[in-house]
């Protein structure tokens, strides 16, 4: 049986930590910031962790 491919797009999205879990990017952070406040702004702009069940699927996906 041949190998599994890397999900590339999952794998640009997607970063796994040293513990195993999934970091991600938030979004709406690439425009229309006039309308957000300042502590929307700030909290968009840190990374955050995967849900579990995300995570389950990312495995599969991201074969690292």
């Amino acid at each position: 049986m041949p190998k599994m491919k890397t999900h590339k797009g999952a794998a640009k999205r997607f970063k796994k930590t040293g513990t195993g879990k999934f970091k991600r990017e938030h979004a709406y952070t690439s425009h229309m910031f006039s309308h957000k406040s300042n502590k929307q702004k700030r909290n968009l702009d840190q990374s955050a962790i995967a849900t579990t069940t995300l995570a389950n699927k990312l495995k599969k996906l991201i074969n690292n």
